[in-house]
């Protein structure tokens, strides 16, 4: 008996090592929100050094935690945080919608030259059809769609929203996909829950007209409107992919997509909406056809959350979309604030990364949003970062797969001084994307370190501090693409 209770104990031991160990190639994703100022910037009237210090601030936090990914909101109600043709600029970027932010040349571009130099990925994150925010229309530009285009707008409890059965709709959102895609240098194009919108009680969505215009026969209006986010869905990630084919797209959809009570097919919860039924939104279908690179389901309930736990939404979306890069989404905004007492308890982030890396088919979790954890939790903080995020983890690449042969890096200038790597290095690839830092084992490597390498620039020159095994190991040096394509390890001499 006393065998027996050993091994068991030794198997749930190696068990828990197998998930804590830190994961070759893993998203660790986190959402900066900029509607209503949620994370950034804290207020549109600081000045644009406070509005720098600030967003520093929270990609240093994120770094020190090994993400590898920030996910900025850069359109939230048709405006735009960078200066385009296609949108005002946001209130909330600059205090009055239209009027540029002082001081602050660029701040898209700025944002994203600052993430990649923390080695993180930049997903540029839009809202497609939220128009308004509230019913301020005096407060709104006169360049805003509401006033250019009044007929694509439809009054919808305290907002507007673009009416997403029209065509012409569709055809501009895909412009403003295309611009930022052309114009900057973009890991992905990320979208977040806000199809139609979640269902007001006693009111209904203005559209019929357009469904008249524009539905076909025998067609119900349900599967109408789902046509119509299938369309945009499509539509996008044709447009990304005909000018940069190796920028992802991404989705964060509401976390249930169909209660078992309605389809036999649907997860084990009982939501009070569903992604499918309410907001007219069909993820499935969009894997299945391949219109994404990763899919980012928003679980943000407690493990055992009896309406919908996050136990049973993360089992469900790890069935049924196998197909894609799968992220959870993480509601650590809920940590100590809410009714659900399990959020009360510092371990319940912790057990649901277990949860992840337990599944076969989930690829990373995004946490939102980026002030939850600052300032705050820090002992949460401190076990992701001790027990889940103690190395760095390679970022999954997009699924559209693409074999390049990348030649080796070549080394213009190398130096070490105490704890500090200096190296300077030329590279030939036109569409790079790491470059690797390796301790050699061995036989074996372990990732310590990424530098980002722009695709407009063939040398740089970075630091990678190193603790004092890896200043007595071996290390080397690879570059990777946004393809998943590597070159062979270059060990340094130094």
């Amino acid at each position: 008996m006393r065998n027996v209770l050993f091994f068991s104990i030794f198997l749930v031991l190696l068990s828990s090592c197998a998930v804590s160990k830190t994961p070759h190639k893993e998203f660790r994703g986190v959402w900066i929100a900029t509607v209503a100022n949620i994370d950034w910037p804290k207020n549109p009237n600081d000045s644009p050094e406070k509005k720098k210090e600030d967003f520093i601030a929270i990609l240093n936090f994120y770094q020190k935690l090994n993400f590898n990914a920030a996910i900025v909101q850069v359109r939230t109600a048709g405006d735009a945080f960078y200066k385009t043709e296609l949108a005002p600029w946001s209130k909330y970027l600059s205090g009055k919608e239209g009027a540029a932010p002082q001081g602050f040349d660029d701040p898209l571009q700025w944002m994203i030259q600052e993430t990649h130099k923390r080695g993180m990925e930049f997903h540029a994150w839009l809202n497609p059809y939220r128009a308004t925010f509230d019913l301020d229309t005096l407060a709104l530009s006169k360049e805003h769609d509401f006033y250019q285009h009044p007929d694509w707008m439809v009054k919808y409890g305290k907002k507007y929203y673009y009416n997403p059965g029209i065509p012409a709709v569709q055809e501009k959102f895909a412009k403003v996909v295309e611009e930022l895609v052309t114009r900057y240098e973009l890991d992905a194009i990320h979208f977040d829950d806000y199809f139609y919108p979640y269902k007001l009680e006693g009111e209904a969505f203005n559209d019929s007209i357009t469904f008249q215009t524009y539905g076909l026969p025998n067609q119900s209006v349900e599967n109408w409107r789902r046509s119509n986010v299938d369309s945009l869905v499509k539509n996008v990630h044709h447009t990304i992919k005909k000018n940069k084919p190796w920028v992802q797209f991404g989705i964060s959809p509401f976390g249930v997509w169909k209660n078992k009570s309605t389809d036999p097919m649907g997860s084990d919860t009982r939501a009070g909406q569903t992604t499918y039924e309410d907001l007219y939104a069909d993820p499935v279908l969009w894997v299945k056809e391949g219109w994404l690179d990763y899919l980012a389901p928003q679980a943000y309930w407690s493990m055992d959350y009896p309406p919908a736990s996050h136990k049973a939404v993360g089992s469900w979306w790890n069935n049924a979309t196998p197909n894609t890069n799968l992220y959870l989404g993480n509601g650590a905004y809920k940590i100590k604030n809410n009714s659900d007492k399990a959020w009360e308890r510092k371990n319940e982030i912790p057990k649901q990364l277990t949860f992840a890396r337990e599944q076969g088919n989930i690829d990373g979790n995004i946490f939102f949003s980026a002030k939850s954890l600052i300032g705050q939790h820090e002992n949460v903080t401190k076990t992701l970062k001790k027990k889940f995020y103690r190395l760095p983890a390679e970022n999954p690449t997009t699924l559209n797969k693409n074999p390049r042969s990348i030649q080796l890096p070549g080394i213009e200038s190398i130096e070490k001084k105490n704890e500090m790597l200096n190296i300077c290095i030329s590279h030939t690839d036109s569409v790079p994307r790491f470059l690797n830092y390796y301790q050699l084992n061995g036989n074996g490597k372990q990732l310590i370190g990424k530098n980002y390498l722009s695709e407009s620039e063939n040398s740089g020159c970075f630091q990678l501090k190193l603790t004092k095994k890896q200043q007595r190991s071996e290390v080397g040096i690879s570059i990777s693409d946004a393809y998943g394509n590597e070159t062979a390890t270059l060990p340094l001499n130094f």
